[in-house]
């Protein structure tokens, strides 16, 4: 009786979520209907015209529209890459550091940047890389002339993909901290003992001791592969760099609340939502199977 008393109060603390997703996440869906309208703000949805998958077709036919799909993915897989390795190698060399205190300053350290918000991170980034910035005043010690590195549409995706992986490694690499001390630490007595040197440890006992953790977060990265984060474009990109910076998120945010093309901008989110869906299925699924990792 007591435990069902319990499960009683469990259920209650679910219902203020529950009502928030049912009023934020699963109400708005119903605006997804603007997708397949010839939508009017003065009719309504229920009032607009239907007109089936033309707005699909029509977001196919625009010029930019594979170029704003190509620079989405390719922000995303290389933010992927990039947080996977950077905080992975950070953890193995941060593992080898024997002295406590230095190694907890180091990772509460990098771990700072985590908690700031891309509005405030955004203009510091815009000021060291301005073209009279910190940056190109040390360059031009070295005879360089100044670069306009947030207006060079071939340095931006980089410019995006090394702030967020300096932005998230530390927070990353907690994962394979924890993740490192779970190997039993006999196994690298027993190879101490058969003479083995560091790097034959980190090569035959660390590595294979946080594989199954690395496999895991590369396959749940998956669903990412078409998040490559708004805020943080939002906050840095401009006209001249377009080109190679501009995402779903943002050609969507410019076409629905900018030029007010609400059916086109509702079409793109909705084929994002879609694709996004598969890919985490898909990649729950592989982890599943990989590393046998299930949520239900």
């Amino acid at each position: 009786m007591r435990s069902k008393g319990f499960a009683k109060h469990y259920y209650l603390m679910l219902i203020p979520g529950s009502v928030w997703l049912f009023f934020f996440s699963i109400v708005p869906m119903f605006g997804i209907i603007i997708a397949f309208q010839n939508f009017n703000p003065g009719n309504g949805i229920l009032g607009s015209e239907l007109v089936g998958l033309e707005t699909f077709k029509y977001m196919f036919e625009l010029s930019d529209t594979m170029n704003v799909f190509f620079n989405t993915i390719y922000i995303a897989v290389m933010k992927i890459i990039g947080n996977l390795i950077v905080p992975l190698i950070f953890a193995l060399m941060l593992n080898e550091v024997r002295y406590s205190g230095f190694k907890r300053s180091i990772q509460t350290i990098v771990y700072l940047p985590h908690f700031l918000s891309w509005v405030i991170l955004g203009g510091v980034l815009l000021d060291i890389f301005a073209f009279q910035g910190p940056v190109n005043q040390l360059l031009s010690i070295f005879g360089i002339d100044p670069v306009l590195f947030f207006g060079t549409p071939e340095l931006f995706p980089f410019l995006v993909v090394g702030s967020d992986v300096w932005k998230e490694f530390g927070f990353n690499t907690i994962i394979y901290l924890a993740a490192l001390t779970g190997i039993n630490p006999a196994l690298y007595e027993a190879a101490g003992i058969d003479g083995a040197s560091r790097w034959r440890m980190l090569w035959h006992v660390t590595l294979p001791g946080i594989r199954t953790t690395a496999v895991l977060l590369a396959v749940l990265s998956l669903g990412n592969v078409l998040n490559a984060g708004f805020d943080q474009i939002f906050n840095l990109y401009n006209p001249l760099v377009y080109s190679t910076g501009d995402i779903i998120d943002t050609w969507v945010y410019r076409a629905g609340l900018l030029n007010l093309q609400y059916e086109l901008a509702t079409a793109v989110g909705l084929l994002k939502s879609v694709a996004g869906f598969i890919l985490i299925s898909l990649s729950y699924y592989l982890a599943y199977k990989f590393t046998n990792y299930r949520i239900f």
